[in-house]
């Protein structure tokens, strides 16, 4: 498998500079992930693309992952709604196609005002699953057309939750197009699923491993608190069974990228040199 991180580039690829992939690559990573601003999407040229391709080129670094940021909930009930994402995210996969991305991860988005990785109860709804769906069927034709994959992130507080219903959403879609982030650590909502990582990760692999094609590398730990608090933690240095996740992705995708995400600057050398001492005390050649 490969290593690389997420949140080290600038969000607007239009400013990168040798120095921004240098430091990329100081850290021994050979892809990154990046976030574009979807309104910022319209203003990208063709133009902008090819230099920036090229740059990725000359610079001999992958694009693992690019995403776009936007507010919008896939599955609002307002259509109006569901069809500005829509645009948004179309835009995106011709930019995403033109960049030679890897995956073009997508957010779900949430019911709930506060934001698209807050819980709402409607979240979970069948009907909100149904709009899903009906939503993301014409995404993933246009994805098709520009010989881009999507991958959707999942998470235990989003509609994206349990594995099954990640499964069962892609299965309704019905395209190879269509995708999965194997984010594990956002499938913990329990303090006995974190204290045995090991089954929770077979379970989660085996319901829906091989349509997850790039992996966040994170670590799950619980908190104290006088209610149930479950947090992410820098790999290595939490609860998770992180030889079994490196072990269990490598079997399934040799090739795809392990992607560190959500670390402080500081934090970034430590989790960097921790999965690397994992996978090579476990078997598994990162290259």
């Amino acid at each position: 498998m490969r290593l690389g991180i997420v949140e080290m580039m600038p969000g607007d690829f239009r400013t990168w500079t040798p120095a921004h992939t240098q430091a990329v690559r100081d850290l021994g990573f050979t892809g990154f992930g990046f976030h574009l601003d979807g309104d910022m999407a319209f203003d990208v040229t063709p133009e902008d693309c090819r230099r920036c391709r090229q740059f990725m080129v000359d610079e001999d670094l992958d694009l693992a992952q690019f995403a776009i940021l936007y507010k919008e909930c896939l599955f609002a009930p307002d259509a109006e709604e569901r069809a500005l994402v829509t645009r948004k995210i179309n835009r995106g996969t011709e930019i995403a196609g033109a960049l030679g991305a890897q995956a073009f991860l997508l957010r779900p988005g949430s019911r709930s005002p506060a934001g698209s990785w807050s819980p709402h109860r409607d979240n979970h709804l069948p009907e909100s699953r149904d709009l899903l769906v009906e939503t993301l069927q014409p995404i993933v034709a246009k994805a098709e057309t520009e010989g881009v994959i999507l991958a959707l992130e999942t998470h235990v507080v989003s509609i994206m939750d349990p594995p099954e219903v990640c499964r069962d959403i892609v299965a309704a879609v019905g395209s190879d197009h269509l995708r999965l982030i194997m984010d594990a650590v956002n499938h913990f909502s329990s303090i006995q699923a974190v204290y045995h990582s090991t089954e929770f990760l077979n379970y989660i692999f085996d319901t829906m491993g091989p349509l997850a094609p790039v992996a966040h590398l994170k670590d799950v730990k619980v908190s104290p608190g006088l209610v149930v608090h479950i947090d992410q933690e820098v790999p290595g240095e939490g609860e998770l069974d992180l030889a079994l996740m490196l072990q269990r992705f490598d079997a399934l995708f040799p090739r795809g990228y392990g992607l560190l995400e959500h670390l402080s600057p500081d934090k970034v050398p430590v989790a960097a040199a921790n999965i690397r001492r994992i996978a090579s005390d476990c078997g598994v050649d990162i290259f």
